[in-house]
């Protein structure tokens, strides 16, 4: 599938496809989403109307972790096979996965505030959350500061694949250490029938729908990159040609 889609022909007709799908889904997923977490979801006890920040808060924090598991992978495979195109998926992930990140942060912040009275605390989850943050700066920093976009992004895959091991720390630091601010996996554990329909609805189609558009807006932003590249190659083709023509003239 990987080699399939390298093609950039081929990965346009996918893409050309997958973009509109993707845009009504997120659209329909995260209205309806919202719909159900400001009306027809309960408040939670102990944390009065400001659990509803979870229904932004947790789908953020999980794509902003799954958009940088897509650069570490892209990343990957263009270390070792040299797929130009995985290079700029790669890139086009960064900028959604850092807005992503932000969001998480700022919403657990507010959140943070309503329920513990506190903006910020120094645990493992908010820590190593921040980390990613960086590390989602540091790669755009490397592509934007290079003009040897070649180079910048074997540096900044190299950053990706390397700072990957701060993920596994996101996902289990409520387990490894004493973290108060944060419940433990509770959706896909034997667990899960503690969590009500009515919660773990919204927070299931906000999910899918944030994640369909992050989809969107990077297989839009790689459609837009190959036709970009496309026509500076025509143009560049072409050049001569019209040199050659000029030099003709009387």
């Amino acid at each position: 599938m990987i080699n399939w889609l390298s093609n950039p022909k081929r990965f346009e007709r996918f893409a050309g496809t997958a973009v509109p799908i993707c845009g009504w889904l997120a659209l329909v997923l995260i209205v309806t989403g919202f719909y159900f977490g400001l009306y027809a979801s309960p408040e939670a006890q102990g944390f009065g109307q400001g659990v509803r920040i979870m229904y932004v808060h947790v789908p953020s924090a999980w794509v902003a972790m799954a958009g940088y598991s897509a650069i570490a992978v892209m990343s990957f495979i263009s270390f070792i096979w040299r797929h130009p195109l995985a290079d700029r998926v790669a890139y086009n992930c960064a900028l959604p996965g850092t807005v992503f990140t932000a969001l998480a942060l700022i919403t657990g912040s507010l959140w943070g505030s309503q329920s513990w009275m506190t903006w910020w605390v120094w645990d493992g989850r908010n820590t190593s959350t921040l980390v990613l943050l960086f590390i989602y700066l540091g790669y755009i920093a490397i592509w934007s500061s290079m003009d040897n976009k070649k180079l910048a992004a074997r540096i900044a895959g190299i950053l990706a694949m390397v700072g990957a091991i701060n993920l596994p720390i996101i996902k289990f630091s409520v387990d490894w250490w004493d973290d108060v601010m944060h419940q433990k996996a509770s959706i896909l554990t034997t667990e899960s029938s503690n969590f009500p329909l009515s919660m773990l609805l919204p927070l299931m189609l906000m999910f899918f729908g944030v994640s369909f558009f992050f989809a969107w807006v990077v297989l839009r932003a790689v459609l837009r990159d190959i036709a970009i590249k496309r026509k500076d190659s025509a143009a560049k083709i072409n050049a001569p040609a019209t040199a050659t023509l000029t030099r003709m003239e009387p």
